[in-house]
This record gives structure tokens, sequence and C-alpha cells, in this order.
């Protein structure tokens, strides 16, 4: 395994608090496995059977719903130290979406049923993987639940303004994923996205924003999407 890929991997959530020798002698234990795809490559194709955790490294994947007609939508960027197919890999039923690499990417794959169960040597850091992996499986679980939250609402403007009343709840406003995040949690068209520079004006003067503004800033994009 590569030195990159190694800290890679102590970044991602799932080897959280695990070090870098105890990461290595893990991967070992697990018998990771390192794939390399080209740009456009599939990493799994809806119904392809699942029995391991793919981790990428380097480069990014979308995790893609196709339905029997072709049309595609975005459920998830997969980003270096970002897992997938963690819930498929479990249950071990064919996966419900497809994988497919943006650029030339690279997947550590931990095959289930060794992360789940503890090894022979009994390696210390084993069942910290384990809680990291329920951890993980929580977190993207809550995440689905926010954005069927989302997707119930009836139009464009109800998502938008639901999507940023919740954000400013937490009063966590970040933007650091750009309009891919925002995209993909609410599953808009691109055409839907014409009244982006004032969601771009808001990120570049997010600091100076108190909660009267933000009030206004809801009613500029309500007549902007009306």
């Amino acid at each position: 395994m590569k030195n990159n890929d190694i800290a890679v991997i102590m970044r991602s959530d799932l080897f959280r608090g695990v070090g870098e020798k105890e990461t290595e002698s893990m991967l070992g234990c697990l018998s990771a496995e390192r794939r390399a795809y080209e740009k456009g490559a599939y990493i799994y194709q809806y119904g392809d059977m699942v029995d391991a955790i793919g981790l990428v490294t380097e480069g990014t994947a979308n995790v893609i719903n196709e339905d029997y007609w072709g049309n595609r939508n975005i459920v998830a960027v997969i980003q270096p130290g970002e897992t997938f197919a963690e819930s498929y890999a479990g249950v071990g039923i064919p996966i419900g979406v497809s994988v497919q690499c943006l650029e030339k990417t690279q997947v550590i794959f931990l095959n289930i049923r060794k992360v789940l169960t503890t090894c022979s040597s009994a390696c210390a850091f084993h069942t910290r993987l384990i809680q990291n992996l329920i951890t993980l499986l929580a977190s993207k679980n809550l995440l689905m639940n926010e954005k069927l939250t989302y997707l119930t609402r009836r139009n464009t403007r109800d998502k938008l303004l639901a999507y940023l009343s919740a954000e400013s709840m937490r009063a966590l406003w970040d933007f650091r994923r750009d309009m891919i995040r925002l995209r993909s949690r609410l599953l808009f068209h691109r055409d839907s996205f014409s009244f982006c520079p004032l969601l771009v004006r808001w990120q570049q003067n997010r600091r100076s924003f108190c909660w009267m503004r933000l009030q206004r800033i809801w009613t500029v994009i309500r007549s902007s999407i009306s």
C-alpha cells in the first residue's frame, strides 16, 4: 500500500482515531485490495452483488440513480477519503445504484465480513473500526432522511427555502462543496439554477450576514424563482 493511500485512509471517517502503524496492520488483516479505474469507468453498476466497502483514495466518483428509461440523477459525489456501498455490502443484496468515475480513480476495497469480524490476531483497533462504521452508517442515514425532507417539498422554491432554513438554524452555513452539494441534495437540474449569482454573492459575504439579512436574502430569492 502506498504512503499516499495510507494518509488518505487515516483521514477517512472509517479509520478515525486509528494510528498509522495500526492502519497498515489492519489493512493486512482486512485483505484490502487496491484497484485503479479510468475516467468514465463503472466501479459498480446497478444490480451488481457487493461484498466490500469502497474507499476512494484518489480521484472522484459519482453515485448515480438510473431508471428504466435512462434518466440519471447524481445521488452523491465521492471524494478521496470517503466511502460507498457500505449498506449494500452489509445487507448482501444487489446494489440499487451505479458508481461511475469522473476521472482516474483509485479505490481500496475492504471485505465487509472481515470488517465486522474481529481478526484472529485481535487487533486493538478493530473494535474502533466497527464503531466508526456504525457511526458512518448512522450519519448517512440521517443525511438521507434530511434529503427526503427537502424532496417532499412541492417545487424548487420550497426545496431551496427548506434547505436554507435548515442551514441557518444550525448557524453552519458552509459552501465548501459549492453548488455540487446543493444540487445533489435537492436533485436540481442545471436549468433550475439560473439564480446562482445570488447564492454566489451570499457565499462571498456569508461571514457578514446576520439573521435579519438572511431573511432579506430569502425575500430576494423568492422573487427570483417565483
